[in-house]
């Protein structure tokens, strides 16, 4: 109840809805405008979706974290970052962003396929395990370098998690199409009415989240958070999040807003 009754919180809700919608425009028109086929095609497609979610990272993750994606969100509840209320929010704006951006696409390309997502040569085994394996790597970038533990991440953190998006498209998009993204892969199949194999990207980039978050906080970066810390945290959210928007952040007396898991390292 104290997440609904901050502004904050609604704020960063507001932000992912925005920022979704932006993030799906600009990826899929980058797919329909365009006239070159093959490799020109995969590389443009993959650039325009790297450059959108730098460009968003960077200008919203002191708003919401800059999630954008349900796997990322996923992941982060996983890890013990975010509270689950704030995790079913900000899916069901990612939901809602990618369905308006979809369906505003749509008023201007009737013809094609407005970026839905299918599977090309491979089987829906081999589907799951590339879309499960792409999205691993994107949300262990995302967890890794908003490590507020970390003091050696020196370059760029939106640029990184968008140079990671581009690598899951130069990786999938000849197979799948690339989906990593839920949101990503429902807006345009809804519109369209297309959900033929869709279990493919919803179950892949959800599944691939929950490892990366597993694999980093278990494995390659244990963190001290004993099971009461992290049940504390699913159920009321983290102190970030609960400092609100007006909240001064630590070591520096200006205000701040509340960042959630993506509380940009500071250089």
């Amino acid at each position: 109840m104290t997440e609904v009754k901050s502004w904050a919180f609604w704020r960063a809700v507001a932000a992912e809805f925005v920022g979704m919608l932006l993030f799906i425009f600009a990826g899929l028109t980058a797919i329909i405008g365009s006239v070159e086929k093959g490799v020109a095609q995969e590389l443009k497609v993959a650039l325009a979706f790297a450059l959108a979610i730098a460009t968003l990272v960077q200008s919203l993750g002191h708003v919401s974290g800059a999630h954008f994606n349900p796997a990322v969100t996923l992941g982060l509840l996983v890890s013990g970052q975010i509270s689950a209320l704030r995790c079913v929010c900000y899916i069901l704006a990612q939901m809602l962003g990618a369905v308006a951006a979809s369906a505003i696409v749509n008023g201007y390309a009737q013809i094609g396929s407005l970026g839905v997502n299918e599977l090309n040569r491979v089987t829906k085994a081999q589907g799951f395990i590339i879309e499960f394996l792409a999205t691993l790597q994107l949300v262990l970038c995302v967890i890794a370098v908003t490590d507020k533990r970390r003091s050696d991440v020196k370059g760029s953190a939106p640029l990184a998690i968008g140079l990671s998006v581009g690598l899951g498209h130069f990786a999938a998009i000849s197979f799948t199409g690339c989906g990593i993204n839920p949101a990503r892969s429902f807006g345009p199949a809804l519109i369209r009415s297309k959900m033929e194999n869709h279990w493919v990207y919803w179950l892949g980039p959800m599944c691939g989240g929950i490892a990366a978050a597993l694999i980093y906080d278990f494995l390659l970066c244990p963190r001290a958070q004993n099971f009461r810390t992290r049940r504390n945290v699913l159920l009321n959210g983290s102190e970030d999040e609960d400092a609100g928007f007006d909240a001064p952040r630590e070591g520096n007396s200006s205000p701040g807003p509340s960042q959630g898991p993506s509380q940009w390292p500071k250089h």
